[in-house]
């Protein structure tokens, strides 16, 4: 379970750094093992110290700083500067969620005091964690994606969502609009005009996009770290099999499955673009039309990056530790089959889709092998599982009362 094939400077630390108040956040738990297993001092920004994050045993130091993403962002930025003159040297920074990321590239050159972070523009991440940015890349370098609309009134809502057809998919704007000025928790798929308007009601800024029913669609995920010199390495791939909400949240459960078209699609994007550091990609394959259209691009590490990694213990936060200390990223393939399950949505999750038409399985689907990755038990690191179950209970109860 440690580093195995994959040294990594353990003279250089690493702080994992979020904005907002999240603290079952599977994704911070998998950066907190992988880097500490290898031998890196990891630190973390919780919200609190009984957080699954705050109690790993391959944490070194916790930061409680509960943030909820109104504060200036200067303000942030003084806190962050602060942390890292507190830490034993200079650190690779980990942003784990768009925020976060954002407010890092706009500041690299100020947190080069005391932080080691990729050379990716701020502009260039900032309208790629954009939906309405992303989609005019999108459409800029010819890469598929849903027909989407950026209503600006009631009027143009109603219009627009019956242009698209129902069901839709609602997203909030922009990434700071999910803390500040929220319209939906999260990606939803709203059947109606009657359930648009009670949702969002008052004219917000919102994204409204096309969506492919799940009979005829695959949900691919794509994982990789792109370096100074447009290399991506590694690159993987993998399908969505639950997600929660249904059909339209974050992942549950997954597999690893090699799909070299996919990965050199998403590296020639990154290319293209010229973007640098680790990245989170959501394709929808339709098998209406047999193409590959990209539905998210998260300029950051995914919440289900350990369900990759190669045959030699490489997964992307080992990668983007290994470049920002200057040391080579080795190559090889990924493990084929590996599984990944989010277990506290994922039974919420196996209960919605119990009955359902699933999504479409891809040619010589393999049987199950290459072994399971959960978010939260591990054998040597067990109270992230018992925090995440009291408190997923404790979200649960609170929710029935409701």
């Amino acid at each position: 379970m440690g580093g195995q094939g994959v040294e990594l400077d353990r003279s250089v630390p690493a702080l994992l750094f979020k904005v907002g108040r999240y603290p079952l956040h599977q994704g911070s738990v998998g950066a907190v093992r992988s880097l500490g297993r290898a031998g890196v001092a990891v630190h973390a920004v919780v919200e609190d110290a009984y957080t699954p994050t705050a109690l790993s045993r391959h944490l070194s130091r916790r930061h409680v700083w509960p943030t909820t993403g109104l504060e200036d962002p200067a303000e942030l930025l003084d806190r962050l500067l602060r942390i890292g003159r507190g830490l034993p040297a200079r650190a690779v920074l980990v942003p784990t969620d768009d925020e976060a990321a954002l407010l890092a590239a706009g500041a690299r050159d100020r947190l080069a005091e005391c932080f080691l972070l990729p050379g990716v523009e701020p502009d260039l991440l900032a309208e790629l964690a954009d939906k309405r940015g992303l989609y005019r890349r999108c459409l800029a370098h010819g890469v598929p994606t849903p027909d989407t609309r950026f209503p600006a009134d009631r009027d143009r809502l109603v219009a627009c969502a019956g242009e698209l057809g129902y069901p839709v998919v609602v997203k909030n704007l922009a990434p700071w609009d999910r803390l500040r000025a929220p319209v939906v928790a999260g990606t939803t798929l709203v059947p109606d005009e009657r359930a648009l308007l009670a949702l969002v009601g008052a004219p917000r800024a919102v994204a409204l996009q096309a969506y492919v029913p799940r009979e005829v669609a695959q949900d691919w995920i794509v994982h990789l770290y792109a370096a100074p010199d447009g290399r991506c390495a590694p690159v993987f791939t993998g399908l969505k099999l639950r997600s929660w909400p249904p059909h339209a949240g974050v992942t549950t459960y997954a597999r690893a499955l090699a799909n070299p078209g996919l990965a050199r699609r998403s590296a020639r994007l990154c290319r293209a673009i010229g973007y640098r550091g680790p990245a989170d990609l959501d394709w929808r394959l339709d098998l209406r039309d047999g193409r590959y259209k990209l539905v998210d691009f998260n300029p950051r590490l995914g919440a289900q990056f350990r369900m990759f990694e190669t045959e030699c213990g490489l997964d992307v936060v080992r990668a983007l530790h290994l470049d920002l200390t200057g040391r080579a990223i080795p190559a090889g393939a990924q493990r084929e089959g590996r599984r990944y399950v989010a277990e506290h949505l994922d039974v919420a999750a196996l209960l919605a889709y119990r009955g359902r038409a699933g999504a479409a399985r891809p040619p010589g689907y393999p049987p199950v092998r290459g072994g399971l990755e959960p978010a939260w038990p591990a054998w040597d690191d067990p109270l992230p599982a018992a925090a995440a179950a009291v408190r997923a209970l404790a979200v649960a109860v609170r929710r029935y009362g409701r």
